[in-house]
Order: structure tokens, then sequence, then C-alpha cells
């Protein structure tokens, strides 16, 4: 469906569009889980360079070895991978340097007091520091107030996603967002 809908609004001239789309576990260990990604890819006509999906860092620790393969399918189609709510999962950082990703997504639970808790500034500021050093892009979550997205700034945060830029809005309504960003 995400795949539909963004061809969709490439199709409108708005595009290309990078969409995200969280994977369940559910969906992410079933039987070919790349073979079905690569069907939608033939169906959609959607360019698997502008799909970015994302995974939690417990769903990626279970069964480590076969997700390893799982995701270096995916890449070889071109997808990106992003690990969801970093840092309050388990994972282990030797596998964080095997795993095919391409993005930290850092969880809100640290975000939210970024500029008023010193630990949270510390935990933000050490994930951005690694995931650069491992040349891996960040991206931090619930960004809801301008003093978090100037810190986050400071600190060479690849990008930022919260309510401070959009509520979440519906598929109509996010045409309108388009428009208004082309003009």
């Amino acid at each position: 469906t995400a795949c539909t809908q963004a061809q969709s609004w490439c199709k409108l001239g708005y595009g290309p569009l990078r969409m995200s789309v969280n994977l369940s576990a559910r969906q992410f260990r079933q039987p070919d889980f790349a073979g079905h990604v690569r069907k939608i890819f033939e169906d959609t006509g959607f360019d698997p360079h502008c799909l970015e999906l994302e995974v939690t860092e417990s769903m990626l620790m279970h069964n480590i070895e076969e997700n390893i393969i799982t995701l270096n399918e995916l890449k070889a189609m071109g997808i990106s991978i992003a690990v969801d709510d970093f840092g309050t999962g388990y994972s282990s950082l030797s596998y964080l340097k095997r795993l095919p990703i391409d993005t930290l997504k850092i969880d809100r639970s640290f975000v939210g007091e970024v500029t008023e808790n010193c630990d949270d500034a510390a935990i933000v500021e050490a994930i951005i520091s690694m995931a650069q050093s491992l040349s891996l892009k960040v991206i931090a979550e619930g960004v809801e107030k301008s003093e978090q997205r100037d810190f986050l700034e400071l600190q060479q945060c690849d990008e930022m996603q919260g309510y401070l830029f959009s509520h979440p809005v519906p598929a109509g309504q996010f045409v309108e967002l388009l428009k208004k960003s082309r003009d």
C-alpha cells in the first residue's frame, strides 16, 4: 500500500519521494520476505532506492544470522534499512557493525527531555557521534519543540521528525503539503 501510494504521488509529479515503512516482526520473519518485497516493486513500479524499511533493535537481535541474510537481500535491491527506536532495545554493538543498515532512528524517549536532562543529552550525543563514525545517517524521533531541534542541529543530526514539523496526516492532506513545498 505504501509503495502504491508513493508511486501515485510520483506520477503526479511529486517525486521521487522516500517512503519509510515500519515492519512488524511477523512481516520480517515470513518465509522469503525479500521475494515478497521484490514482487511489490514489480507490481507497483516503485523504485526500491526510494524505500526505507524500519526494523527495531529487538527484532534484529532475534535470529541475527538469518536477519543479516534477509537484510543483505533487501539491500541488494537498493532498499535502505533503518533501525527504529534505537537505544531502547538490547542490541549488541558488535552486531551493529555487522548489520547492513543505513540509518539509526533515536527513540523519542531520549529526545523528549534532551534539553532538560543531561543524561538524555549525553545519550543522544553519543548515538549521533557513533552513527557518524560508522557512516550511518541519524534521525531523531519525537521532536516537538524548537529547543530540541536547535540542540539536534548543533549535534549535526541528519534528520528530525515529530509534531514540530507536522502531525501525521492522511494521504490527501499530504498532497497539499507536497504542493506547498513545491510552491
